[in-house]
């Protein structure tokens, strides 16, 4: 993955299942549209459609800050989102409401055209939440 942001560029989909402590594994879909913006920045918004909860948005802007460093902004996170491309894998680091740390290992797959996700949870340095999945752009 030459160009990480561009593999967000036009329409992916993300089908994961998400575990969350004391409570029954879910199915999670996301479709997510994401534009390249003239300042090289990526805009992606996404649908994110959880089993037995109502449909949300999420909106990402991203934007490269160093060769394989990256920053931006993300809807549900508190704070900055930071993102590290170690070896040929990308860390995306970031919290959201009620204290929660997140990490995200998003490990593209060979021909470029998907990527698995694994996405672990934490509150006060306790997992209480993981998720897996597999990106595709469509």
């Amino acid at each position: 993955m030459l160009e990480p942001l561009r593999f967000f560029e036009g329409r992916t989909e993300l089908f994961s299942m998400v575990k969350v402590m004391m409570k029954k594994p879910y199915k999670s879909q996301t479709l997510g549209r994401g534009q390249i913006l003239p300042d090289g920045s990526l805009s992606l918004v996404q649908q994110v459609q959880e089993q037995g909860k109502p449909t949300s948005h999420r909106r990402w802007l991203i934007r490269e800050v160093s060769p394989g460093r990256f920053t931006g902004t993300m809807s549900d996170a508190v704070g900055p989102v930071q993102i590290q491309q170690i070896g040929g894998k990308f860390l995306f680091k970031f919290r959201m409401k009620g204290k929660l740390a997140v990490e995200q290992w998003i490990m593209p797959l060979p021909g470029g055209k998907s990527a698995k996700s694994k996405v672990t949870v934490k509150k006060l340095g306790v997992r209480v939440a993981t998720s897996e999945g597999t990106i595709r752009k469509l």
